[in-house]
């Protein structure tokens, strides 16, 4: 299946901007003081996660509050534009390959 469609700049720069002011939000403060990555559960200082979109804006993704998560430098860097279930065969592939 091709998950791949054109997106052009000018949606993309919404989108950024509607996450700009997210990030502004109580809600997002609230889910950012939890200190914890959506993809690899791990702690961190609040203000060292980032808002990621699970579905990409290159992607056709939103910035919505259910599409927008907070993730660790690490895993946002790594997750780049890959959709959820290429993040998921992304990561079984490192297990894998740790396993053998």
């Amino acid at each position: 299946m091709d998950f791949n469609f054109e997106v052009d700049e000018v949606t993309i720069r919404r989108e950024r901007e509607k996450a700009r002011a997210l990030r502004k939000q109580g809600w997002w403060q609230n889910r950012i003081a939890k200190g914890v990555c959506h993809y690899c559960e791990k702690s961190f200082p609040p203000k060292e996660l980032t808002l990621d979109h699970i579905v990409p804006l290159a992607r056709g993704g939103r910035s919505t509050k259910g599409n927008c998560v907070p993730a660790c430098k690490e895993c946002n860097n790594r997750k780049k534009d890959l959709l959820p279930l290429e993040w998921e065969e992304y990561l079984q592939h490192l297990k894998d390959a740790i396993e053998s």
